[in-house]
């Protein structure tokens, strides 16, 4: 190994444990969560051994042989004492995987393990896959829905854009050896941001879809809606009924999707989604959350008006600018909360708050009153309050 060599890869080991290693910070309180300074997982963070060839025989100049654009959009969960996050990682050729980092504290420290989910494949090959939501099922299993890309069929070679997503869903039991089923079978044109209930619902799996027509716009897709299914191993929902529907002049009135699975509180259940308007600068995608009923789980029952969370600062910047993504959060057992969000397609990061704020926040926040008059007359009722 000459000089050279070994005085780089020594730089770069260095660098890669610097980083693993920093503690984060508490930012921004806003009432309702904690920022925090430093992402908690980046393209940066992802093994040295999955981007780089050591052996100076066959990589002299120690470059990079696979390298890493993005890691986002993670699945969260508590497990064996640690906090999981099931990632997106995104290679500079555009495909997507899925690999697991875990972390003590849940606020930083976070590392991959040793290699990424070897997810199977169904008789039909993905071109991608990305976005998965962890949920631990009362069935016993820990599932893993994502969406699954394939190349559209019947269009002309000169389209080389034209893709069809649906609902992929696999399972395991340790996270490591994952059991693939075959795909959610729906009468929508596409499926994005489906999302398993954790409990059965009068012995039903409950999912939460978004039915779209095209791959991008949603198109007669009205929002997200709630479907059952007897069989999880050969998922078939015939009927999807709508529960959040796109509004005009709202976040969401382009298109919205639920992130990760809904948390249980004696008030009803808890629920993180992500809402789409255009902008002249392009679509802006930011939070919100909502509550719906403990029986009729597709009954929302509270809805505060506008956005829970949206980009801000460095946030707003990446491949995929003013963006607020999440697919994961973790509810402890002291009552606090831990939410994993993506921004601008390019990294993660994570903001606390407690079950009791977060409820108290959708139950008194108001609604949509969907016009300027009922928004002054919102702010008016806080001020008669304040006098």
């Amino acid at each position: 190994m000459s000089k050279q060599f070994n005085e780089r890869l020594q730089q770069i080991r260095s660098s890669h444990a610097a980083l693993l290693a920093t503690k984060n910070e508490a930012l921004v309180y806003n009432g309702l969560v904690t920022r925090y300074k430093h992402p908690v997982l980046t393209a940066a963070h992802v093994p040295l051994e999955w981007r780089y060839d050591c052996n100076p025989n066959t990589n002299p100049f120690l470059m990079e042989r696979f390298g890493i654009n993005a890691v986002f959009n993670a699945g969260a969960m508590f497990w064996n004492g640690k906090y999981i996050l099931a990632a997106r990682v995104e290679g500079y050729d555009r495909k997507s995987f899925f690999a697991i980092a875990e972390s003590a504290n849940g606020i930083d420290g976070f590392t991959f393990w040793d290699t990424p989910i070897l997810l199977p494949e169904t008789s039909e090959p993905d071109t991608n896959v990305y976005d998965m939501r962890l949920v631990q099922h009362e069935d016993g299993w820990i599932y893993g829905l994502f969406c699954t890309e394939r190349r559209q069929k019947g269009v002309p070679d000169s389209d080389q854009s034209s893709a069809v997503a649906q609902c992929g869903i696999a399972r395991t039991k340790d996270l490591k050896t994952w059991e693939r089923l075959p795909d959610l079978i729906t009468r929508s044109n596409q499926q994005r941001n489906v999302v398993l209930h954790p409990t059965f619902v009068n012995g039903m799996y409950a999912l939460y879809t978004r039915p779209q027509d095209g791959f991008i716009e949603a198109g007669s897709g009205g929002g997200i809606a709630i479907g059952y299914t007897k069989d999880i191993e050969h998922a078939v929902i015939n009927e999807e009924t709508l529960i959040d529907k796109r509004v005009y002049h709202t976040i969401n009135e382009s298109k919205n999707g639920l992130g990760p699975a809904p948390i249980y509180t004696p008030h009803g259940w808890l629920h993180l989604a992500h809402g789409v308007r255009n902008t002249a600068a392009g679509l802006r995608y930011v939070l919100y959350l909502f509550m719906t009923d403990l029986q009729e789980i597709g009954k929302i029952i509270y809805k505060p008006a506008g956005y829970f969370m949206a980009p801000e600062g460095e946030e707003r910047v990446g491949d995929v600018s003013n963006v607020l993504f999440s697919n994961g959060w973790i509810n402890r057992e002291d009552g606090s909360v831990a939410i994993y969000y993506a921004s601008s397609d390019t990294r993660m990061h994570v903001a606390t708050t407690s079950i009791e704020q977060l409820v108290d926040y959708v139950k008194n926040t108001p609604a949509d009153g969907y016009t300027s008059a009922n928004a002054v007359s919102r702010v008016m009722d806080i001020i008669r309050g304040n006098s």
